[in-house]
């Protein structure tokens, strides 16, 4: 199967261009995708890197090939991908790399209404199909329409989070070159907002820096900025702009986790009992704040697949990852950047204190952050640290190994792509989360490569 094998991932399709992604395979994957999914119509779009439109290009050739007709959106972020599935009710193709370099391209595929295609979904049909339709896809017979759609996704954010009342703040957003600086404009246009752009050139070679704001390098044009500026806020976001990251008006991060039970209250307060998503490795107090509010709080497994799938089960309202990906109910389960940015700007518009005040409600425990180490063996690195804690809290194993205690716990999972293994701690002192992080750490470094 060659490159097909390699470029098709649990959830989307990465690759270097052209040696492991190229047009011809995109042609062949847009003509699997419509058999798969059977539709008359499918809606594509794709980000800024130069080799991101001629691959749309192609896997359009390929859709009308097998007699779909095609809605070419063309620049987008992913979200705005999601909100094109849902609002015309289409399965949908992203043409991106997210934050990967700039020689990497991919796909995000969906069935209509934005439902995510995973490897056990459908994406391990389309990559053999596709597999026997390289190079001999056919003429194309389905039509081609281009569609604006940046002016409705716009629109339709501005109606699921209200800002037009919030008073004047100064926000600087870091595109990082990427997609935000195609749809921040259109979503800011109108509202009380005094926005310094950073880097909004749209530019695949990533000339600043990389678009991963995860990265705290990344962040540092950023809270310069802030700093420098008097702004209320800063936000970045990542290459296709489907992630958000929040600095306060000290130039400081803001954790996804308070973030997550920042939005969570907001919905909460308009979907009373209703239940929120989070990943294992948030903080301790996003549950205990969701409780507080009257809210449901439901534990998953770290991966966006995860969420979205307990978020159909249970119809939570809302979900928070701390990679800083959140999925809302009424954007069709997706995830969108852009409107965790617009809950943020309402909670701090919305009343005088500064962002520092606001999200320290939500900050309840200290936290090591991702910390990773390279292994010889994973398994016995987490059957070390296990016996290393045994009788010392509840253990689970819903994802890697979680120990927890009253005042403290820590998360110890396995890479599913490197050989790595990935620590997050959390207690309730500073001291307790460190003397935990570091006794982890050398039961783990036994078993370093």
């Amino acid at each position: 199967m060659g490159d097909l094998a390699k470029i098709f991932k649990a959830y989307d399709v990465r690759g270097v261009v052209p040696d492991e992604f190229d047009e011809p395979i995109a042609e062949a994957v847009g003509a699997a995708f419509v058999e798969l999914t059977g539709a008359d119509s499918v809606v594509v779009a794709h980000d800024m890197r130069e080799s991101s439109a001629p691959l749309s290009q192609a896997f359009v050739r390929g859709a009308r090939a097998r007699g779909a007709d095609v809605v070419h959106a063309g620049l987008g972020s992913t979200d705005l991908l999601y909100y094109a599935s849902g609002s015309l009710g289409l399965p949908g193709a992203m043409f991106t790399a997210s934050h990967n370099p700039a020689q990497y391209n991919g796909m995000k595929l969906c069935r209509a209404g934005a439902v995510p295609i995973g490897s056990d979904t459908g994406l391990a049909e389309i990559r053999d199909r596709a597999a026997e339709l390289v190079g001999g896809v056919g003429a194309a017979s389905g039509s081609l329409i281009e569609k604006d759609l940046l002016t409705g996704y716009a629109g339709h954010l501005r109606t699921l989070v209200d800002l037009s009342a919030v008073r004047p703040l100064k926000v600087v957003v870091d595109a990082g070159n990427g997609m935000a600086g195609h749809t921040v404009p259109a979503v800011f246009e109108g509202l009380p907002v005094e926005l310094t752009p950073l880097y909004f050139e749209l530019d695949g070679t990533f000339p600043h820096h990389d678009a991963n704001p995860l990265e705290p390098q990344n962040l540092v044009d950023l809270q310069r900025a802030v700093r420098d500026s008097g702004a209320d806020l800063g936000l970045a976001f990542d290459g296709d702009a489907d992630r958000c990251w929040v600095v306060d008006e000290r130039g400081e991060s803001v954790s996804p986790s308070a973030i997550t039970a920042l939005v969570a209250v907001r919905e909460l307060a308009k979907h009373p009992g209703a239940t929120v998503i989070h990943n294992l490795i948030t903080s301790r107090g996003v549950p205990e704040i969701v409780r507080e509010h009257g809210g449901v709080p439901v534990r998953t497994r770290v991966g966006h697949s995860f969420i979205k799938a307990e978020m159909a089960r249970t119809g939570a309202v809302f979900g928070g990852e701390h990679s800083a990906h959140y999925y809302f109910r009424d954007f069709w389960f997706a995830d969108s950047g852009m409107l965790a940015a617009m809950h943020v700007l309402a909670a701090l518009g919305g009343q005088d204190r500064p962002l520092s005040e606001v999200v320290a409600a939500y900050s309840r425990y200290h936290a090591s952050g991702e910390l990773n180490s390279a292994v010889s063996d994973q398994g016995e690195a987490l059957r070390l640290v296990r016996e290393g804690f045994a009788g010392r809290g509840e253990v689970d194993e819903l994802d890697g190994l979680t120990v927890s205690a009253p005042d403290w716990w820590f998360n110890l999972r396995a890479s599913n792509t490197e050989p790595l293994l990935r620590l997050n701690a959390e207690a309730a002192d500073e001291s307790k989360m460190t003397a935990i992080k570091d006794e982890v750490l050398a039961i783990v470094g036994r078993v370093s490569v």
